[in-house]
Parts: structure tokens; C-alpha cells; sequence
């Protein structure tokens, strides 16, 4: 992430989380910018694509995020995590889409489509919105008092 805010932000969530789970983010390159832009779209999602697929672990559980996936609520989110450990399921990969988005085939893929808010968001302040959620329901599993 080039900008210092953004950094700064994730790294805060990256050390609060670091109790509660192990945390590995994978930046992905962008589609080349010959790629990006109407008439180029399509490939440049595809492109993307075939980055994403390279890094999803085998027997992972996919979280897209997408502006028109399912909106939970905080609790809610946290109730879906806890499910997944009482499963076994320790391993999530987590997918956030750069500018143009993601292919239908990776919101397909996932196990949950998950929409941060009806609201549209800069992938990398998705980021750190996820992050803060992601700790917060550990907070929320764990019934441990959120710092304020």
C-alpha cells in the first residue's frame, strides 16, 4: 500500500490480531494500466484472476469481498467465524478485488460473499475495515471487552 495511513492502519490491526489468529496478507499485483479502463476491463479482471487463484489454499474457506455480497452485521460475522472453528475450518483466505473489482467466477467460488457495507469502499480502505471487523469479532468469540 503506498499510502502511509493505509500502512499504518493495517499494521495496527495486524499486531491487535496477532493473539487471536495468524495473519499472512498477499498483496497481488494490479492489472497492467494497458489492462484497465472500459475496452480493457474483462482482461484485466481476468488477469487478476489467475493472480487470486494462484494464492487460495486447498480446503480454505473463501471470503469474497464484494459490494454485493451479504451484509452481516458485526455479531453476526463474529457467529460465522466461531462456526468455522467449531467445524476445524482454521484456514480462511480472504479476497479483496483492486479497482475493477472481481470476476463473476471468484464470487462463485466463495463461500461467503461478504459486502463490508451497502456502501462502496477503496479496496484498501476494505482492507482495513475487514481488519478491524475481523478483530473485533474475536473481541465479540472471545466475549472480551472492544478497546475504544
Amino acid at each position: 500500500m503506498k499510502e502511509r495511513f493505509y500502512r499504518e492502519g493495517s499494521d495496527y490491526y495486524r499486531k491487535l490480531l496477532s493473539p487471536y489468529a495468524r495473519l499472512k496478507i498477499i498483496e497481488l499485483p494490479e492489472a497492467p494500466p494497458g489492462l484497465q479502463g472500459s475496452p480493457g476491463e474483462r482482461k484485466a479482471l481476468e488477469f487478476e484472476e489467475k493472480e487470486f487463484i494462484r494464492h487460495i489454499r486447498e480446503g480454505a474457506f473463501l471470503i469474497v469481498l464484494d459490494a454485493g455480497g451479504e451484509i452481516l452485521s458485526s455479531p453476526a460475522f463474529a457467529s460465522r467465524l466461531q462456526k468455522l472453528q467449531l467445524e476445524g475450518k482454521v484456514k480462511v483466505d480472504v479476497l479483496i478485488g483492486g479497482p475493477v473489482g472481481l470476476t463473476e467466477r471468484l464470487k462463485e467460488r466463495a463461500d461467503l460473499c461478504l459486502s463490508l457495507s451497502a456502501l462502496i469502499f477503496p479496496h484498501r480502505l476494505a482492507r482495513l475495515i475487514f481488519l478491524e471487523q475481523l478483530y473485533r469479532s474475536f473481541k465479540i468469540i472471545r466475549n472480551e471487552p472492544y478497546h475504544r
